[in-house]
């Protein structure tokens, strides 16, 4: 079975590495990066991508959104 849901980044609950990245970017950061991620992924993307994305290429969204990565890990929730 297969099931989708539509959702806003503000809404998505990241796990892992994933979960720590995002706690440290702002509502109008993840507004950003979702507009990006539509383009990236336009028939949708699975969860798991969605995570994998925010574990794994920081750098890469941050570069997307004009952040410097380090600086983003850097800040304090």
């Amino acid at each position: 079975m297969k099931v989708s849901k539509e959702l806003n980044l503000r809404e998505f609950e990241f796990w892992s590495g994933a979960k720590y990245f995002a706690n440290r970017l702002s509502y109008k950061e993840l507004d950003q990066l979702e507009h990006c991620i539509e383009d990236l992924y336009p028939d949708g993307a699975t969860e798991t991508e969605i995570n994998d994305l925010f574990w794994f290429e920081d750098d890469m969204l941050c570069e997307w959104i004009g952040l410097d990565s380090k600086e983003v890990h850097d800040r304090q929730v």
